[in-house]
């Protein structure tokens, strides 16, 4: 049954790049304006999928759909549909002195796969970057998003019949792990595979695919502080990365705090408390945040608390008596995701950019920006933490190959 679905789905990627811009923009705002209307039916469904999940889980947030969530999926649907047709650009182009003439020319991948977990939004995000980009797309949900998922996709393929595009060219594969072993052996009907989730979840895809793989790791976000940082921005900065959002990727999991700032600790961490955020600390903080951090919240860091993606109001903080120590801390627990320094010292900020190997440094600047829309790309597939084809925030570019077109008038090759 799966195979068969995977087919249909391939058949469909076939017509994808015949459409207009016009038909594909059309599509985008007809299903961003379906996400309004239909908001009724998609928080019913997603309800069902919360009511069996604990609110205190981490993920529960993750899986929460509410109406200024869906009005902001359909916004950046919207902007997507402004967005220019990433398919047909001229890369490169030459002629040879044999008169032959050699463009590179971007193409879509054709159908792209992506096994994620408790993230609805996700379906959304997925259909609307692979359809401006020509691409087809199959979605492996997670089991607790399960009601949410079939939802959505729905309203996708109902809107898509109505647009005159075929609806096949996006796919929901059934509940349970079978499925998703057979996505990721699906060699010749899906040309790419993105996962989103956990560690073990990316693991697990990297280790059992034979169809290529982008990395989308899990987000272990430090933020140092350094002896000549701004106590307010990085007050701010702290503050903002840990909590705006404790579910999603880009949240910080860990302060880099230089011991000549350790006085300013318990005014850095102040907001943190009002949060509830539970400290992770190691003996030089915890000392320094004795007394005026609350107790039921301070911790004595152990040597999980590094290299850890909470997802929750929780993170550790680290001391180090140097920037290169700071740099080495960062090095050894980095998910190679988003990392920042609060500095006003141009030569520690240059280097940490120069020497941090993540996908996006940030100096001065809260982690939380880590994001496609942020970007200026509508929305993201996923944040690659990899290095081949690409990295950071995955928008439309992102999403196609390239091809050589050669034009020739009867050359043959000696």
């Amino acid at each position: 049954m799966i195979e068969t679905q995977l087919k249909e789905i391939r058949n469909a990627s076939y017509s994808l790049p015949l459409l207009s811009d016009e038909q594909v923009n059309a599509a985008l705002l007809a299903v961003a304006d379906a996400i309004g209307s239909g908001k009724t039916m998609l928080l019913a469904a997603n309800e069902r999928d919360l009511a069996q999940m604990d609110p205190a889980d981490p993920m529960y947030d993750r899986l929460k759909l509410t109406e200024d969530r869906l009005e902001g999926i359909a916004s950046d649907m919207r902007k997507v549909a402004e967005l220019e047709n990433p398919v047909g650009h001229l890369i490169d182009e030459t002629v040879r002195p044999n008169g032959m003439c050699l463009r590179r020319v971007s193409v879509p991948f054709g159908v792209i796969g992506v096994i994620y977990e408790a993230r609805p939004n996700v379906g959304f995000d997925v259909f609307s970057l692979c359809l401006k980009s020509r691409n087809a797309c199959v979605l492996k949900g997670g089991s607790s998003a399960h009601e949410s998922n079939c939802a959505i996709v729905s309203l996708i393929k109902k809107t898509l019949a109505e647009c005159g595009i075929d609806p096949d060219m996006i796919g929901l594969l059934p509940k349970g792990h079978e499925a998703a072993q057979e996505l990721m052996r699906a060699d010749g009907l899906v040309d790419l595979l993105i996962p989103r989730g956990s560690a073990s979840l990316i693991r697990r895809v990297r280790e059992n695919s034979t169809v290529p793989v982008i990395e989308t790791g899990a987000g272990v976000c430090h933020t140092y502080l350094d002896s000549d940082a701004d106590l307010v921005k990085g007050r701010d900065i702290v503050l903002n990365a840990k909590t705006r959002r404790v579910s999603v990727c880009n949240a910080l999991d860990s302060l880099v705090v230089h011991k000549e700032r350790l006085a300013d600790l318990a005014s850095l961490c102040a907001p943190l408390a009002e949060k509830n955020v539970v400290i992770e600390a190691d003996p030089d903080s915890y000392s320094a945040l004795r007394g005026s951090y609350p107790a039921e919240l301070l911790e004595h860091a152990t040597e999980e608390s590094f290299g850890h993606e909470y997802l929750a109001l929780r993170m550790s903080i680290c001391t180090v008596d140097s920037f290169e120590k700071a740099v080495e801390h960062v090095r050894k627990f980095t998910s190679h995701h988003s990392e920042c320094i609060v500095t006003e010292n141009e030569e520690h900020a240059r280097l940490f950019q120069q020497l941090v190997d993540a996908a996006c440094v940030y100096v001065n600047v809260s982690t939380a920006f880590t994001d496609g829309a942020q970007f200026g790309l509508g929305a993201e597939i996923g944040i690659s933490t990899q290095k081949l084809h690409a990295r950071g925030p995955m928008g439309l570019r992102e999403l196609t190959t390239y091809k050589w077109l050669i034009n020739g008038n009867g050359q043959t090759r000696i």
